[in-house]
Order: C-alpha cells, then structure tokens, then sequence
C-alpha cells in the first residue's frame, strides 16, 4: 500500500478515536443547583380528553410547579382570518402571575406538538410568501398582546426550526432565512427579552441555532419510535452518554458564547399512536417510575442547569385516568426539594 495512503488512514483513525473520546468518554461537571420545569400545552391535554384547566393549576398548585414552557397553535389561536382567539391563553398567563410562575412563551409555525406545524386551513390557497407574511402577523399580534407581561422571561421562537420532524410544508425549511424575519420582528417589538431558539438534542450539533438565538434550547431523548410505514415501525434506544450533550454545549460556549439549557426532557412513552390508543403496558416500555427516575439522574449528568419535563399531560391522565400516580407522585417530590 502508498505510504501516503497508509498515513491517511492512519490520521483520519487517530481524529476518529479523539472525536470519539470528546463526544463519549468522560463526565460533566455538576453545576450544583438545578432549575427543573415543564412544558404544557392545551392542546395535548385535550387530547387525553382531560379537563386543560384542570390540569394547569394542579400542575401549578399540586406539582409546584415554577417553570412553565407554554406551546400555543397558529391554527388554534388565528383559526380565521385576522379573528384571534387569545382568551385561553389570557387565563394561563393570569394563573403563573398568581402563584409567581416563570413561563417561556413558544411563538410560531412549528410551535411542538403533533404535527409540529400548526397552521391554518385559510393559509393555504396563498403563495409562500403570503403564508409568511400572515404567520409574521400572528407573531407580531402575540408579541404585542404579551410583551408587557411579566411572566414571560423568554420568548421561544419555533420549535427545532432545522429539524426535519413533523408534517410541514417544503416552504417551511428555507435555511433559516424566514426565522431570521421571525427573530428580527420580535427584537424589534420586545428587545429586552433574550429569544431562545431550539434543536434536536441526538440530530444535530445545534450550529444552525446557535447562530440565531440567544439562548439554545436542546431536546434530550433516551427512546423514539421510528416509523417505516404508517403501520410499521420499531422503538430505538439512542446511544448517548450524558457527556455527549455536555461536550457539545462545550462547543456552543466556546465559539458563540452562548448558553444551552434542556428544554424538552422525554418524560412519557413515545409510541407509534395517540396514547388513547396504545395499552399502558405498551406505553411503559419506554416510560415508567423507573425509567422517569434514571431520566432525572441522567439529565443531572449532562452538566446543565435547567430542564423543562416533556409528558406533564401525560403524567396527569395516568395518575387521575389510570390511578397509577407513581410519576406524578416522583415529579412532586423532585418539585419540592428543588
């Protein structure tokens, strides 16, 4: 063999072993104190056909709960035409001022939440421009509504704008340009809060929003469901050391100074359907006490700071549907002691 051959291999070994060790090899340091919340969306707990409201101030009152990242729809709020329906969220916002609760407020065409992208049927006929001008007003209607608002400490804008994962429209990914717009109308409205702008945890290295936000928001799953067919599919465990996640917001810091915090912690089953449709022991295959239990010693392991709890629906309609409140009852305590 060439011996220039022979030292490639041999270089591009040694990089692939250092890479490895970086990502793989190794702990984090612990930060100490941990800001724990939850993501909450109406929309979800609805579709567990529980009481939303209900399930908001138990959250709140019973959880303890002082950290809220809320997902809203364009389609739910704007389901007409320049008609916006903001009451609900209204009543959400008045309950965190009651009882002292933070929220980050999630704005946008890919807001979280089967199908990601949430928008309305009027929407369609119209050319993709138009389509992002009309979701740049919602957005311009929300901020405006909301800014003054002193619960909100964080706007999200989109939710993993870069990850491919949903049913949205091939417009929708255009590189990052459209999200530009979108980041720029908000700091023109509301400069004083930082933006955070979120990615996949196991998909990406986050340089894409790292390059647009203030604060990056990762996601961190332990288990998906990968669909072959609509029918067919299988239940992968990912990898990933706790490090990896800790190793790659290294990177984030060092290049772009910029802070990285969890802001979707697996915290219910991922299943190939609606959880109305999927036995419990099914659903326990991927969460359960246990699994919640090592999610919240594996989450400490990444060195981060703060984390927001993906599945507080979830946790809801087992404990008051299924009478099983073994999660709920751990959330509490974890809650309580924070």
């Amino acid at each position: 063999m060439n011996k220039k051959i022979t030292y490639l291999i041999y270089f591009l070994a040694v990089i692939a072993v250092l890479v490895f060790c970086f990502f793989f090899v190794g702990t984090a340091k612990n930060t100490g104190e941990t800001t724990w919340g939850v993501d909450f969306s109406q929309m979800q707990a609805e579709s567990l056909e529980l009481d939303w409201k209900a399930v908001y101030l138990s959250v709140i009152k019973d959880l303890g709960v002082k950290n809220i990242k809320l997902h809203t729809q364009w389609d739910w709020i704007e389901g007409k035409k320049n008609n916006f329906y903001f009451e609900d969220i209204d009543w959400q916002l008045e309950q965190v001022a009651k009882n002292n609760v933070n929220i980050i407020y999630v704005v946008g065409v890919k807001s979280g939440r089967w199908p990601e992208c949430h928008i309305p049927g009027w929407v369609d006929p119209l050319s993709i421009e138009d389509k992002k001008k009309e979701a740049l007003e919602y957005i311009k209607e929300t901020i405006l509504r909301y800014k003054d608002n002193d619960a909100i400490v964080n706007w999200q804008i989109e939710n993993e704008p870069f990850f491919k994962f949903g049913q949205c429209p091939a417009w929708y990914y255009d590189g990052g340009d459209f999200l530009k717009k979108e980041i720029e109308l908000v700091k023109q409205l509301d400069p004083a809060r930082k933006i955070i702008v979120s990615d996949s945890g196991e998909g990406s290295m986050w340089f894409g929003v790292a390059k647009t936000g203030d604060i990056i928001g990762t996601t961190i799953y332990r288990s998906a469901w990968v669909h072959i067919t609509n029918s067919l599919g299988f239940h992968f465990n990912y990898f990933f050391p706790p490090v990896f996640y800790a190793r790659k917001a290294m990177l984030i810091h060092t290049f772009f100074d910029k802070e990285v915090i969890c802001i979707e912690l697996q915290a219910e089953p991922w299943v190939s359907t609606p959880f109305n449709n999927v036995p419990l022991p099914e659903q326990g295959k991927t969460m359960n006490p246990e699994i919640f239990k090592s999610t919240i010693e594996y989450a400490k392991g990444t060195g981060f700071d703060t984390f927001y709890f993906w599945g507080v629906e979830w946790w809801y309609w087992m404990k008051n549907t299924h009478g099983q409140p073994e999660i709920w009852n751990i959330a509490e305590d974890l809650f309580a002691n924070k």
